[in-house]
């Protein structure tokens, strides 16, 4: 095309205005007159030309350094792709289409350099679609030290898994489509050959250093031989080795961390306080790292490629990273996590999701996002349908999980987990979709501490790996025919906290047994099967339920040796349903109403039950007794205070001891109907006084005695 010449400097201005670069061309040049093949321009004057091809067809022999010219386009004019350029006579840097674009002949000095204000577009390397791969124009912009941001305004093919160590930069797509059809092949077990990998550096600084002394829990003050080998600034990647006797991966501490503060000689701060206490004798690893940080990829819809882990495709992974962010990623078909985390910090994870990867079968893929060894992490609004994992978070801590949702996890898969590596103080809040925490293996360590759960909808949930301090409010679950029709919420006896939850199934197992908190359950709702155990054998700490309702019970059984305590608790039976079976050796009762069921010790150990607070029995159940024993070998001590028991028939019985040694007390209760069977040869002792008998049969009793008495009461 031809330049004009008469146009006035204001005609320029407008055309620089229209294209956007009006602020990189030097005030006071003139537009240069002549065509696409021009004549010498004057040092900072302006060619304007239509595209890259009439650009690469300009005689440049002619043009002086610094020569600048304003494309309107990169193959038409208007297309987006328009640029200026400034002409480098002694430059030979490779062409690469977009920053820089060599002469068609190629001369060997002599370039044309893309000018820009630090933001970059794909489409002034000639990329409008996905036809062609845009992998080099992705190198050129993200290795370019002066680019701040990259976009993307159209649909792109990559064929190529890129590994960076770029900082402060952000790639937005714009919510177009990233294709990687043909993508070169990974290798194995690699959830970090995404399409967008930044990794940042690991020196060959090391520091090892063997406590002296225990490393107390939640502490930001850590040993080390020399404190002058670390400076304030720093960032190192910190781990301990394996737990002695545990899994080959079960280590306590393993983080990326900061170094705030030189306390001493031999002490230092760092960003972190500790999750768990590192015995004397442990040995600590610290390597210094140099980070990526401040690199975010937002908006972009992502079409995954193969079906297994070498022909598969993901777009993103962090690895040592600090501050950087995915927001806007949603995928479709990606065989290894979305967004792959290990060694990251100070991070936000929102508004991406998942559908439909290749796989929920193979461990690690199938995921949208997966943490490990991090810090200080948020995901949010997310969602997914038929994954394996909306969210993974391994050995990390300080993160939170909000308003999150899967569905389609009929397959089993959990979107959200914990690996069981020793993490802690996390969050899940408002979220939906079948859950499992530090669940993955001896291997780990199953271990977790402080892992908090509110206002969670799902079909599954399970916590009964060494979980300590566990609390959940408002948990539903909701049997799922499709997938666990029993509706199972299962915790650890280690210190949980459980609070206004509902399900159908629940049940409290004990792996580990580290907190100073008591295990409570208050104010929930439960409707178990037939024969559910509610408190499974290995419990051994006190478990304490309040307030809570358990609907259509039938045979269920507190198997435990540990202490159970009821407090004003409603218990419902179904129709001529058995007993609850009790095998704790101390049961107690305080308040509450229990209709169609009763209680019946199992006597496999010595027992004592105390039935106080005007707890109500009534109804009828298949054992014909509100309140009983099985003929096990231990000994049962009855104390019984203010019971109000009411028999459906003459034939059910309120009290039935008949097996076993048993020293019952019971005073100031009321029995209404039915009877009394305390048989002489099973009672070591009883007191039975200031009761009311209206109506009630003592169909078997002690006569009194020196370790009998059963006067003082009212009879009617």
């Amino acid at each position: 095309m031809s330049v004009n010449a008469s146009s006035p400097a204001s005609s320029r201005r407008s055309v620089l205005r229209a294209s956007g670069l009006a602020g990189l061309v030097m005030a006071g040049t003139a537009v240069a007159t002549g065509s696409a093949q021009a004549a010498p321009a004057p040092t900072g004057d302006v060619l304007h030309l239509d595209t890259v091809t009439a650009l690469r067809a300009l005689n440049t022999h002619p043009l002086k350094n610094g020569t600048q010219v304003l494309l309107a386009g990169y193959r038409t004019p208007g297309d987006g792709g328009g640029m200026l350029l400034r002409w480098n006579t002694t430059s030979t840097t490779p062409h690469n289409g977009g920053t820089v674009i060599t002469p068609a002949t190629t001369p060997k000095t002599g370039r044309w350099h893309q000018l820009h204000n630090g933001t970059l577009d794909f489409r002034t390397f000639g990329h409008f679609d996905a036809e062609t791969p845009a992998d080099t124009a992705l190198d050129a912009m993200v290795n370019d030290p002066h680019v701040h941001r990259i976009e993307g305004h159209t649909d792109l093919l990559f064929t190529r898994r890129h590994l960076f160590d770029r900082s402060h930069i952000e790639l937005d797509f714009g919510g177009h489509t990233l294709h990687t059809t043909g993508i070169e092949k990974n290798t194995h077990d690699n959830p970090f050959g995404a399409v967008l990998s930044f990794r940042g550096t690991v020196t060959d600084t090391t520091v090892e250093h063997r406590l002296s002394a225990t490393v107390i829990e939640l502490t930001d003050t850590f040993p080390v031989p020399d404190a002058k080998a670390f400076a304030v600034g720093q960032w190192w990647a910190v781990r301990v080795e394996p737990v002695e006797g545990g899994g080959r991966d079960e280590r306590e501490l393993q983080k990326l961390v900061e170094i705030t503060e030189i306390v001493d000689a031999g002490h230092i701060r760092i960003g972190y306080l500790n999750g768990w206490e590192l015995a004397e004798g442990r040995t600590l690893t610290w390597t210094r790292i140099e980070p990526v940080r401040d690199t975010h990829i937002r908006n972009m819809a992502f079409e995954g490629a193969g079906p297994d882990e070498y022909t598969g495709s993901h777009p993103v992974s962090f690895e040592y990273a600090v501050g950087c962010d995915v927001s806007g990623i949603h995928a479709t078909g990606t065989f290894w996590p979305v967004v792959m985390r290990r060694w990251c910090t100070r991070f936000r994870t929102e508004d991406c999701s998942l559908k439909n990867p290749p796989t929920v079968e193979y461990g690690g893929a199938g995921y949208l996002t997966q943490q490990i060894y991090c810090l200080y992490g948020r995901v949010a609004d997310c969602t997914t349908s038929n994954v394996r994992h909306l969210n993974d978070l391994t050995a990390s801590a300080y993160c939170t999980v909000v308003n999150c949702h899967g569905d389609g996890d009929d397959a089993g898969g959990n979107p959200f987990t914990t690996h069981g590596q020793y993490e802690h103080d996390l969050l899940f809040d408002g979220n939906s979709g079948l859950m499992d925490i530090a669940n993955s293996g001896a291997q780990w360590g199953i271990s977790a501490k402080r892992i908090t759960v509110r206002r969670h909808v799902c079909s599954w949930f399970t916590a009964n790996s060494k979980i300590t301090d566990l609390t959940l409010e408002d948990i539903t679950v909701i049997a799922r025919p499709t997938f666990d029709q029993a509706g199972t919420l299962t915790v650890n006896a280690d210190g949980a906290q459980v609070r206004g939850c509902t399900a159908k199934t629940f049940a409290v197992a004990q792996r580990s047994a580290r907190s100073v908190r008591p295990t409570t359950v208050s104010d929930c709702t439960f409707a178990p099967p037939a024969g559910a155990v509610l408190v499974q054998t290995p419990v051994t700490t006190p478990v304490h339920f309040v307030r809570c309702t358990f609907t259509g019970v039938d045979g269920a059984v507190l198997r435990g040796a540990g202490p159970v305590h009821l407090t004003d608790c409603t218990v419902t039976g179904t129709e001529n349903a058995a007993p609850l079976s009790v095998g704790s050796a101390d049961l107690r009762i305080d308040g509450g109403t229990y209709e169609n069921t009763g209680i019946e010790l199992s006597a496999v150990r010595d027992q004592r039950i105390t039935v106080t607070g005007g707890a109500r029995f009534g109804g009828g159940n298949k054992a014909g007794a509100l309140l009983g024993r099985a003929a096990g070998p231990g000994t049962t001590v009855w104390d019984l205070t203010g019971l109000i028991s009411t028999a459906p028939d003459p034939a059910t019985a309120h009290i039935r001891i008949a097996d076993g040694t048993n020293r019952y007390a019971a005073s100031g209760s009321r029995f209404t109907g039915g009877t009394l069977h305390l048989a002489p040869d099973a009672l070591d002792s009883v007191l039975h006084t200031a009761c009311v008998e209206d109506g009630t049969r003592r169909e078997a009793m002690p006569p009194a005695g020196d370790r009998v008495r059963t006067d003082g009461n009212l009879t009617l």
